[in-house]
């Protein structure tokens, strides 16, 4: 299946079509990354994701290939383009020894069913961390891995657990953990800091929730009360069960944290829309 699902995308702020789209832009070399989420065709947390962006190019020590404002341009020209309301768009800076591209399109977007938010999903744990977790860079090798070990197991998402065996993330998302009213989600420097889970951290401090920077044991798991991820397409979304052990769903918390935070799209996308 062509990665790039429309008809149209963007190279170096070029329009090309479809059939044009080649992986090898994206999965040769190294590739830095960004996927950002349309709500009624306008990008949510647009600036979160610049500056993760640009953090990302930064800390891997490569050129920026285009600044915000052009970005900016190239996703409303091809939203317009496409007409494309609710979807996900991914924008890479491709580097090679010979030449760099940065391109922009639109991919497959899976969100959760209102069942799964209601009932949960099955997570597995897997065995491996991410070599720069600070920066969002493609590792083809090792989601291949985990592609393979989800459809294996029947199940949604793929709980990273380290050399040490304390869970870190998970492999599209962050995890946070729910114990006595209090959250548990793993320290900023050894995650990608997820813009949901930024977002959701700020309105924790907002709302007076409080919430422990740690990382869980593995052999820890069973004793939380419930365990959700947070990320572009799930948005929170609560795991009924992780390898053997199984969590409740229904904490309010979780619920009363996905209606703030959509609260928090809207704002991001009033700003969004009032830049000129």
């Amino acid at each position: 299946m062509n990665e790039c699902v429309a008809r149209k995308f963007l190279l170096n702020g070029e329009l090309q079509p479809a059939e044009l789209f080649d992986k090898s832009l994206v999965y040769e070399g190294d590739s830095v990354y960004e996927v950002i989420r349309l709500v009624n065709g306008c990008p949510i947390f647009f600036h979160d994701h610049m500056e993760r962006l640009m953090t990302s190019v930064k800390l891997q020590k490569k050129e920026l290939l285009a600044d915000a404002s052009l970005l900016r341009e190239a996703i409303i020209c091809l939203t317009k383009l496409e007409k494309k309301r609710d979807s996900n768009l991914k924008i890479v800076f491709n580097y090679k020894k010979s030449f760099n591209n940065f391109l922009v399109y639109f991919i497959e977007s899976v969100y959760p069913t209102q069942i799964q938010y209601q009932k949960g999903v099955k997570g597995i744990l897997f065995f491996a961390e991410r070599k720069d977790p600070e920066a969002k860079v493609i590792n083809h090798k090792l989601r291949s891995s985990i592609c393979n070990k989800l459809i294996a197991e029947s199940a949604y998402e793929a709980i990273l657990v380290n050399e040490d065996n304390l869970i870190t993330e998970g492999s599209r998302t962050n995890i946070f953990f729910l114990k006595n009213g209090s959250l548990i989600t793993a320290p900023d420097n050894m995650v990608l800091n997820g813009i949901t889970r930024k977002n959701i951290l700020e309105i924790c401090a907002e709302n007076k929730i409080k919430v422990e920077m740690d990382c869980v044991k593995v052999s820890d798991l069973k004793d939380y009360d419930a365990v959700f991820m947070t990320g572009t397409s799930p948005i929170v979304l609560p795991f009924s069960s992780i390898g053997n052990d199984l969590f409740n769903v229904k904490f309010p918390l979780i619920e009363s944290l996905r209606k703030l935070y959509r609260a928090k799209v809207e704002e991001s996308i009033s700003l969004f829309r009032s830049l000129k």
